[in-house]
């Protein structure tokens, strides 16, 4: 009887450090994955802000009221319209969101439970700043792919096609970056709830 007591106190101890072992494993491989999604959130804002500046293209098009010969040189950029430029300083923002966060998963240890709870706010916050951004570029690009005929708006990628596949490539990076945002609110979010639990 007494060496069956040994027996289970002895084995208590590693059985709880095997308990813990598997924790701790899991717990680095979350940090391990939100670093990776950190870069991946980096890579896709700069290449959305790249893309966009550099969808400029120029196009000789005809003057409204004059006759069908008589055409003029004019310049489609990103800066021509707001939502645009939205676009450029939500994306710009959260690339260097991405950088000071990445570098902060490097340098601050993990356990501190107040930076986990601001990093998980702030990836929800600059989850649906990407998101608006998203939508209205989206908005704007559709219109100008398609048009719309109830207001008379006409589309605009059938005279500047280089110009809309850059908005497009850039809106479609930006989309990768909020889903990219979506798993690190998650994963911020799960390891917050595993800290405090």
């Amino acid at each position: 009887m007494e060496s069956t007591d040994k027996r289970t106190a002895a084995s208590t101890p590693a059985s709880e450090s095997a308990l813990l072992r598997p924790s701790t494993a899991a717990s680095a491989e979350y940090s391990a994955l939100d670093f990776v999604l950190r870069v991946l959130l980096l890579a896709a804002s700069v290449s959305a802000v790249v893309v966009m500046a550099t969808s400029k293209q120029t196009e000789r098009v005809p003057v409204p009221g004059f006759p069908p010969n008589v055409r003029v040189s004019n310049s489609a950029e990103f800066n021509n319209s707001p939502a645009f430029i939205y676009f450029m300083a939500a994306l710009s923002l959260t690339g260097l969101y991405s950088i000071i966060t990445t570098l902060a998963s490097i340098s601050v240890s993990r356990k501190a439970k107040i930076v986990l709870l601001v990093v998980a706010l702030l990836d929800v916050v600059f989850l649906g700043i990407v998101a608006s951004a998203t939508g209205a570029s989206g908005a704007v690009t559709y219109i100008g792919l398609r048009g719309n005929s109830h207001v008379r708006w006409n589309k605009i990628c059938n005279v500047y096609d280089k110009f809309c596949r850059h908005i497009g490539s850039a809106v479609a990076l930006s989309l990768l970056a909020g889903v990219v945002l979506v798993f690190l609110s998650m994963i911020s979010t799960f390891t917050l709830y595993k800290r405090i639990r």
